[in-house]
């Protein structure tokens, strides 16, 4: 069995365990059916963040525990833990295991694999220790020593651009909170940035020295950061429904929040369902493009979608390699960023028809959810919990494919065959 069919069957696994654990009373309340439970764990599994009912009041902390549990293990790669437990159990870590490790954390080599792993998991628990105690310095204070919890809670979402939350308005309590607003996309702009991207500017603290990955991903992610921000402040800054009654600082630090938030993180600080429609698509674009490879994020990735820019800039300028940072890329990564980008675009195109038969009149309110659970983003417009059982079913499907399906899409451009058989070329006209 080839490595992204056995990887998949990984997190099936987990995602059917974490349903178990979360269908046990001890872990709800009493509304949590086997169906919702199942749709719960999906959704933690992949790190998207959708949800049928409220987190803080429909589970127990137990079932809160379960949930985070998830979340991390499905964030920072399921395999990532398993290989530092056979290390840490002194198992060699053998070829199986590192073919399957390479697809996990989206690489084309096998050198490196197990301190790539430990790499990712000291990150992950100095920025998610981090979160937790500047975060507790506002729950704490205002919800007791449980407070605390829920600090831990939303770092470890956070970091893993899960957007799971305690409270049935996500933060929209906090949306002029100072600390909120800077902590929490703190957290998942870190974590979408990739553990490769964050090693690398740890290690060599030079920009020049910095590899070519890095620096398009740093200049990609900010790009995206300014330019979602601004365009949501100047499309929402007059709607009532979202920032129209709000203070100009509550305004801007609102329009920061929501335009670093579809970066898969899937948080929100004003009523997502009352954006207009040319917002959400502006969220939308943000939600498909994601963050950056062997990260927490979902999406078809930063560095694929400016590929795909540069290739059409070096088409006009009649250039037949790109030329980015000094240094060229060929026509291969080309083909990678175009197959991704058309496997993703058919998959969307997909759900939402396929959804739209089942919810007609609610085009733009299907077509913004599909797009985050293809994401893996946690955005809603309002209307997961109207699902019936075949939109619960399409949902959970793309958001397991659009956390494990770039995995092993990436398996397959990574694997070159040479043509036994050559033909003579040919010619079709485009455009």
């Amino acid at each position: 069995m080839p490595p992204p069919a056995l990887l998949s069957l990984f997190y099936i696994a987990l995602i059917l365990l974490g349903a178990l654990f979360l269908w046990l009373p001890i872990s709800h309340y009493g509304d949590i059916g086997l169906s919702e439970a199942l749709f719960t764990a999906t959704s933690a599994v992949t790190v998207t963040g959708l949800a049928l009912a409220d987190t803080g009041s429909a589970f127990t902390g137990f079932g809160q525990a379960i949930i985070a549990m998830l979340i991390q293990l499905g964030g920072l790669g399921l395999m990532t833990f398993a290989v530092l437990l056979l290390g840490a159990l002194g198992i060699p870590v053998g070829m199986p295991q590192r073919l399957i490790l390479r697809e996990d954390l989206n690489q084309t080599s096998l050198s490196n694999l197990t301190y790539i792993a430990r790499m990712i998991l000291v990150i992950a628990l100095a920025c998610e220790t981090a979160g937790a105690a500047l975060l507790a310095l506002i729950f704490v204070p205002e919800f007791g020593w449980t407070g605390l919890w829920q600090a831990v809670f939303h770092s470890v979402s956070a970091f893993n651009n899960a957007g799971f939350a305690l409270h049935p308005d996500s933060l929209s309590q906090w949306v002029g909170n100072p600390i909120v607003n800077l902590v929490i996309p703190a957290l998942f702009i870190l974590g979408g940035l990739g553990f490769i991207v964050v090693g690398d500017v740890y290690k060599t603290r030079n920009w020049r020295k910095l590899t070519l990955h890095s620096k398009l991903m740093l200049v990609g992610t900010a790009f995206l950061i300014v330019w979602g921000s601004v365009m949501f402040g100047l499309l929402e800054w007059r709607n009532p429904a979202t920032l129209g009654h709000l203070s100009t600082i509550d305004k801007l630090w609102a329009s920061w929040f929501q335009g670093v938030t579809p970066r898969t993180a899937g948080f929100n600080t004003i009523n997502t369902g009352g954006m207009h429609d040319s917002t959400s698509l502006l969220t939308m674009t943000l939600m498909l493009v994601g963050g950056g490879s062997t990260s927490t994020a979902g999406g078809i990735k930063v560095t694929t979608l400016f590929v795909l820019l540069l290739a059409t800039v070096a088409f006009f300028r009649r250039q037949t390699t790109l030329h980015v940072f000094g240094r060229s890329l060929g026509v291969e990564e080309v083909m990678k960023a175009l197959a991704l980008t058309t496997i993703s675009m058919l998959l969307v195109l997909t759900g939402i028809f396929v959804m739209t038969i089942n919810h007609d009149g609610q085009f733009i309110d299907v077509a913004f959810e599909v797009t985050s659970a293809f994401g893996t983003v946690g955005l809603s417009r309002g209307i997961t919990g109207e699902l019936d059982g075949t939109g619960r079913g399409i949902i959970m499907t793309i958001m397991f494919v659009g956390r494990v399906g770039p995995l092993a899409i990436g398996f397959f451009l990574a694997t070159r065959s040479v043509p036994k058989v050559k033909y003579p070329s040919g010619q079709i006209y485009l455009g």
